[in-house]
């Protein structure tokens, strides 16, 4: 078991909360990843686990430990950190060896160890090099490598992938993930990129000024966000949110157009006099439409496989993904199946429906 509790976990720096009463399991053999913006505290969760900083309050267990006074290199935990942290000095597999050498195993275990992860990670014919005639790309396995010879019980990594070009990136994407299920052990991973976090994790947790906004499956985060800032946060372009007021009638409109509420929606936005309706951007030509309204495209981008229309609707900056074959002259028809619309609040931006 490599389970991870995170319980009441609380960080202050210089009387400033980073991280806010932090609960979190991470399940035995999870890949979960940790994606916010640059400072929300993500990093610190993982320094945190890794024992790398002291939490100001809460506990840390990791097999039902309490591991809170227990020093790093106790912990079995191995950190794969956003700019590689190998040794210049020594040969790639000198840096692969080392945690070995540390834990004082055999010589004859560690050249083995060493030799069949490196060959794992298509490693073998750089062995003798240094990490200055390496690639990004193969660094960064040196640096797996060097956190898989451990064996450890959990991988910490901290925006491993962010010194890659976008190619190198889709590909080591697909090799940590492939990695994580090869291996059966517990990942924690920390990105500010959305499209890993989608693609790689069995779950994400969304955090925003040190507080966990929601976990769930990728699926059900980007389908059913639990407030404006995660339907903002996931997705490209992100949830178009339009205000609409809600009629005598029951009525919303959007850019002049009307929509009468179903039996559902009245039920629950009873007594609201206007609301947030959040829409996705591939959402906006749907093709079983149950309601219409026209805007005047401002600007359009053609990505090859599909459009991005940037346009205003009531007075709201929003975006729409087309396929590329739809063509237009200023104004374009938006078809909704107004099922997919969500609707948030006005002031506190939490999902109503």
């Amino acid at each position: 078991m490599a389970q991870v509790e995170l319980n009441g976990v609380t960080k202050i720096y210089d009387k400033k909360v980073i991280i806010n009463n932090v609960n979190l399991t991470v399940r035995d053999k999870e890949f979960l990843i940790l994606v916010g913006s640059s400072g929300c505290g993500k990093s610190t969760i993982l320094r945190m686990i890794a024992g790398l900083e002291d939490t100001t309050s809460g506990e840390i267990k990791i097999d039902g430990i309490c591991v809170n006074n227990v020093h790093p290199k106790e912990r079995d935990i191995a950190f794969v950190f956003q700019n590689y942290a190998l040794y210049p000095h020594m040969s790639v597999y000198e840096n692969m060896a080392f945690p070995l050498k540390m834990r004082k195993m055999k010589k004859s275990d560690i050249d083995q160890k060493v030799k069949e992860v490196a060959l794992s990670l298509n490693l073998s014919e750089l062995l003798q090099r240094k990490p200055k005639q390496l690639s990004g790309g193969q660094r960064q396995r040196v640096a797996l490598g060097r956190a898989i010879v451990r064996n450890p019980k959990v991988f910490l990594m901290d925006e491993p992938l962010s010194n890659l070009d976008a190619k190198l990136r889709v590909q080591m994407r697909s090799e940590i993930k492939k990695l994580h299920e090869k291996l059966q052990t517990t990942f924690i991973y920390v990105t500010h990129d959305q499209t890993e976090a989608l693609t790689m994790g069995d779950r994400i947790a969304i955090i925003d000024k040190g507080i966990i906004q929601q976990i769930d499956t990728p699926y059900n985060i980007y389908n059913n966000p639990v407030n404006t800032f995660v339907g903002g946060f996931l997705g490209s372009p992100s949830m178009n949110f339009i205000k609409v007021d809600i009629n005598d009638d029951n009525i919303i409109k959007i850019n002049d157009s009307p929509l009468k509420l179903n039996n559902n929606q009245l039920s629950i936005l009873k007594g609201r006099k206007s609301v947030l309706a959040g829409i996705r951007a591939e959402s906006m030509s749907d093709p079983n439409p149950n309601f219409e309204f026209t805007a005047q495209i401002d600007i359009s981008e053609m990505l090859g496989n599909e459009q991005i229309l940037y346009f205003k609707a009531n007075n709201s900056n929003c975006s729409a993904l087309i396929p590329p074959s739809f063509t237009f002259n200023k104004d374009f028809l938006f078809k909704i199946n107004s099922e997919k619309i969500l609707f948030f609040d006005v002031e506190t931006g939490k999902r109503i429906i």
